[in-house]
């Protein structure tokens, strides 16, 4: 990236996408972009930086033999009428992951994967070469705090990657982490997700094989020991690829605050909890002592970590009650979370607030998966619009159909906010902990307005 280039992105509002644009636009390249929706916190970001394309909708105009390569984001459909400009004349087309390899062609690939964990590892991650200044770049799927950008470029030798598993782009459905082709990759655990591109388990944790098989020679891959199907997939023999297991660090829990257990029986106080967050530190160990980070250097970087953005974020808490939010759009990241609160408070209730939000979660064929996600509740409550499950051109869902697919004595579901708002202000909250899980904003509830209600 020596000299300056023009870069075209298709469906710029992407949350990856338009984080890419302004990274590059950052390093002095000439960046355009167009896309026929953009909302918060894309179009703020891109409006900062003066990207924001001045109308929606797509331009075939704006593509011409002067751009260096177009950047297609997954939004757009093959047969976007910039997308098909752009091909007439012979432009470099390039997936995000295609693009974000081809910027790190040089440097060691470290690539993070899972059904669940990745945001978290990578932020872990991030946070402790930090700590000992280490030069790095990275691509991370959320904004932590005191962070400018998800993506950074610079001519440092190492990149870590949080790398999905859903396609590349609308021309390419390859999964996006095998495009990274890594050196070094994590696998936290795999548990079927998208069922919209891969409706069967067994295509969803074909992705993985494939990911571990890519492992090159002298490639190292660092892998949850205590996820079965990961296992399996870790240790099958690969010429010269180190497979380095992991599983939950040794740790007490006292007076809701989790101690690691160190090898020497020392104690280290860290602000996460919850046995996959336990994993995930145990994941990031392995993979900073692979590249000089010794075990008593994380130890005394970790406990200032305050956990990845949006995951088990506290919002509110009193002596007797805390409000988390999560983003836990899978089955499996609703059960990790909701196990998580109630191994670090058994003795509160917990209400555990759950918005459907994805395709896979709307759709009557993987409902079941949910089947005991919420068991550590006490109190379970199951909103989704039916408005978006039209958009998404799915069947009808109706509340007997997840009432039967979540397996729960105690769970009421909800089909508009204004109910769920006057059921949760109903219910008693001294003595509770509420999780609102979701990957979308309940239809536009301000938590933190919500909080101040029930706690006022």
């Amino acid at each position: 990236m020596s000299h300056p280039q023009k870069f075209h992105f298709i469906a710029i509002g992407g949350s990856v996408m338009h984080n890419l644009a302004i990274a590059l636009s950052q390093l002095g390249h000439q960046v355009s972009g167009s896309d026929d929706d953009i909302q918060d916190p894309s179009k703020s970001k891109l409006s900062k930086y003066n990207l924001l394309p001045p109308a929606l909708g797509w331009f075939p105009d704006k593509i011409d033999n002067t751009i260096n390569a177009v950047i297609l984001g997954m939004h757009a459909k093959h047969d976007n009428p910039e997308l098909t400009k752009a091909q007439s004349l012979g432009l470099p087309i390039l997936s995000f992951p295609e693009f974000i390899y081809n910027q790190a062609v040089n440097k060691q690939r470290i690539v993070i994967c899972g059904s669940h964990g990745k945001t978290t590892i990578t932020a872990l991650l991030i946070h402790v070469l930090s700590f000992f200044n280490r030069k790095f770049d990275y691509v991370i799927g959320a904004q932590q705090e005191g962070m400018e950008n998800t993506v950074h470029l610079t001519n440092a030798p190492i990149i870590l990657i949080e790398g999905d598993e859903y396609l590349s782009s609308p021309l390419d459905p390859t999964a996006k982490f095998l495009k990274y082709h890594h050196h070094m990759a994590i696998i936290s655990g795999i548990a079927w997700d998208h069922a919209n591109v891969f409706p069967t388990r067994a295509e969803y944790e074909k992705q993985f094989e494939l990911l571990a098989d890519a492992s090159p020679k002298c490639g190292t891959l660092i892998y949850n020991s205590e996820d079965k199907l990961v296992e399996k997939i870790a240790k099958k023999e690969r010429v010269d690829v180190q497979a380095i297991g992991y599983g939950t660090h040794d740790h007490v829990i006292e007076n809701g605050v989790v101690y690691l257990i160190g090898p020497n029986k020392e104690r280290t106080p860290i602000q996460l909890f919850g046995k996959h967050n336990l994993q995930n530190i145990s994941a990031a160990k392995e993979l900073l002592k692979k590249i000089g980070i010794t075990n008593d250097q994380f130890y005394e970087a970790l406990p200032s970590f305050k956990g990845a953005d949006g995951r088990l974020q506290k919002m509110y808490a009193n002596d007797s009650s805390t409000v988390y939010k999560d983003f836990a759009h899978a089955p499996s990241k609703v059960k990790a979370t909701t196990e998580a609160i109630k191994s670090i408070f058994p003795k509160r209730h917990l209400i555990g607030c759950l918005e459907l939000h994805t395709y896979s979660s709307l759709n009557n064929a993987f409902l079941p998966e949910y089947n005991d996600t919420l068991k550590a509740c006490d109190t379970a409550l199951v909103y989704f619009n039916p408005e978006k499950v039209k958009q998404k051109g799915l069947g009808e869902l109706d509340a007997s159909q997840i009432q039967s697919a979540f397996g729960h004595k105690n769970l009421t579901v909800f089909a508009d906010t204004d109910s769920l708002v006057d059921h949760l202000k109903s219910l008693p909250m001294a003595n509770s902990n509420l999780a609102m899980m979701s990957s979308g904003n309940f239809n536009g509830l301000d938590i933190s307005q919500l909080t101040a209600t029930l706690f006022n």
